[in-house]
């Protein structure tokens, strides 16, 4: 592990500060990088999240995907926590605390806003940087792409439903516009660049090891070694190449959302903490639900870790722009979903060490 992954909530949390710091000193520049956005996706922020999941996107073995199917558990464990569980929980998480804990604390109307935003973090599970955490917990990439593929057909179909019944509103309009266009740019293209970029490397390898064998005579299974080893070094040193841009990706993004939003975070830092408040238990919990279950079902340690993360986090791309949608860009809602990504980087990160620490607790990964 590099520097860079080594010190990586380090370098996260200095992401946080640098963002907000110039957020408020140059908050024209941000509004100007806010602006260039389509269908409420901000184009700058795709661009940033692009190269932070392509070194990812290149690692994934398409010839490996079929035998997912050998271990249906751990999409089923997804499937049930992302649609059956969490949902509900956030939201009786929200109504709990600012209809009845807090509600001496804000006012009725702001109340109902922050629990719509929460919502809407509960209905949308995470898509792109579900890439990122699974990678830093060594799980299966063609498991987890599987997984997240799953969630976004199903989140296609399943999110309008689930969040107008949770929010009580009949007519919500979910902006499919976004929800494409995300998906598009977040999973699709960096996933088509990865499979180009591996053919690429296969293609090359299969020419050298050609004129290799052209010269010098060898059996059949020393050729097959000597092609393989050849492509897993050539790939071993692109993405050695790739890796620190994946996280200078990561960063990048983490600026530019906190600086999007630098004085808000400054001016209302007792809702926020409000706000934070469920988030936090809503996370640790589901959490909590989902780990347990994988030890239960038995999930090799690299199927259980994405499994239990793509519940845990959030889609907040596409809850920011919804919520902004639905209810305005000084919302409460949108204020509650851009809280979500303050509160979920340091928390993944807590769970990625705790993941990292308890792999003995599970079987090892095939």
């Amino acid at each position: 592990m590099g520097i860079f992954e080594r010190y990586l909530s380090v370098w996260i949390g200095l992401s946080i500060i640098l963002g907000v710091i110039l957020g408020l000193w140059q908050p024209n520049i941000f509004q100007l990088i806010a602006e260039f956005e389509i269908a409420h996706v901000n184009i700058v922020v795709a661009v940033f999240i692009w190269v932070m999941i392509y070194p990812m996107m290149v690692q994934i073995d398409f010839s490996s995907i079929k035998n997912v199917g050998k271990n249906p558990k751990g999409l089923v464990l997804t499937i049930i926590i992302n649609w059956f569980v969490k949902p509900f929980t956030m939201a009786a998480l929200g109504w709990l605390c600012f209809n009845y804990l807090f509600a001496d604390l804000v006012d009725p109307e702001s109340a109902q806003e922050y629990i719509a935003g929460m919502i809407l973090l509960g209905v949308a599970p995470c898509t792109a940087m579900v890439f990122v955490w699974s990678q830093l917990t060594k799980g299966d990439p063609n498991y987890t792409l599987v997984q997240v593929s799953v969630n976004n057909v199903i989140m296609i179909f399943a999110f309008a439903p689930i969040s107008a019944f949770l929010l009580g509103v009949s007519d919500i309009q979910v902006p499919w516009e976004t929800l494409l266009i995300s998906v598009l740019l977040y999973v699709l293209l960096p996933l088509i660049a990865g499979v180009v970029t591996r053919r690429m490397l296969n293609k090359g390898n299969d020419k050298v090891d050609a004129q290799k064998s052209a010269e010098v005579s060898i059996n059949a299974d020393e050729e097959t070694n000597t092609n393989t080893d050849s492509t897993n070094k050539s790939l071993d040193n692109l993405l050695a190449t790739l890796k620190p841009w994946s996280v200078i990706g990561l960063l990048a993004t983490v600026v530019l959302l906190f600086g999007f939003q630098a004085n808000t975070i400054i001016s209302e830092p007792q809702t926020i903490g409000l706000i934070a408040i469920p988030l936090m238990i809503q996370t640790y919990g589901i959490f909590i639900i989902a780990y347990l279950a994988a030890k239960w079902l038995k999930l090799p340690h690299n199927i259980a870790a994405p499994a239990c993360l793509i519940g845990t986090s959030n889609f907040f791309e596409l809850a920011v722009a919804v919520a902004i949608s639905l209810f305005g860009l000084h919302s409460g809602a949108a204020l509650a979903t851009v809280v979500g990504v303050l509160v979920e980087v340091p928390v993944m990160l807590s769970l990625v060490y705790f993941i990292n620490h308890t792999q003995n607790w599970f079987v090892e990964g095939g």
